[in-house]
């Protein structure tokens, strides 16, 4: 495909989202996203994330396999999460489940630094050589069990985690910054919920369901 079909078809992408917003509005409580985000949306070219043979499906406002069972987001969620965020220039961002890296990509455009986590070594390898190849120098990628999150980095003005787990793990909430914003699916495989998990400059934290979602499990390499 040419260049230009994959910029029309971004252009449609972007319409998509637009549109599928103003149907959520009641979840979302806004009816449009934020600019800085639309435009990062605009910016990072989804096609190079995902598999060869997929490209042409690339700018289809749906999840896409990208193996080992995981799949990259439908554009809209990936806008309206990072939306959620709202993330400063100066942020410090951890990402739970780096899959194609495409997440990571939004993020590194609106924060300072992105730290993210992938379970699957193969996964991981791969979205750092699509990350690097699109000149991305302020993202860390590390192959480990998310739920831990990265405590070295810790603590974070931001947290986002893209695949569910069925409890918000404690050590993410711990490794949240007083006055951070923590973006998560939550819940049972088929009862999931996207939530908004808020830390108060006390420490206090609380918590807003904001629509249902179906996500890739958290994986526990434990296997509990």
């Amino acid at each position: 495909m040419s260049e230009s079909d994959f910029a029309a078809m971004h252009q449609h992408m972007l319409v998509e989202i637009a549109a599928t917003t103003i149907f959520a509005t009641a979840q979302l409580g806004k009816a449009a996203l934020a600019r800085r985000v639309m435009d990062v949306m605009a910016k990072v070219p989804r096609h190079e994330f995902v598999p060869l043979e997929l490209q042409p499906h690339a700018y289809a406002n749906t999840p896409l396999p990208i193996g080992f069972g995981k799949t990259i987001s439908q554009p809209f969620i990936v806008a309206a999460m990072t939306d959620l965020l709202q993330l400063a220039p100066t942020d410090k961002v951890l990402e739970i489940g780096t899959g194609a890296g495409y997440q990571a990509a939004i993020l590194a455009e609106l924060a300072q630094n992105v730290y993210s986590v992938e379970i699957i070594e193969e996964l991981a390898q791969g979205a750092r050589r699509r990350l690097a190849r699109q000149g991305y120098t302020n993202i860390e990628v590390r192959i480990g069990d998310g739920g831990r999150g990265w405590p070295e980095h810790a603590p974070f003005d931001k947290i986002i985690v893209t695949a569910a787990p069925d409890l918000i793990p404690p050590a993410l909430i711990y490794q949240l910054k007083a006055g951070g914003r923590m973006v998560v699916p939550a819940g049972l495989a088929d009862d999931q919920q996207l939530m908004l998990l808020e830390k108060d400059a006390d420490g206090r934290v609380s918590t807003r369901n904001i629509m249902a979602v179906r996500f890739s499990l958290l994986e526990d390499p434990q296997g509990r």
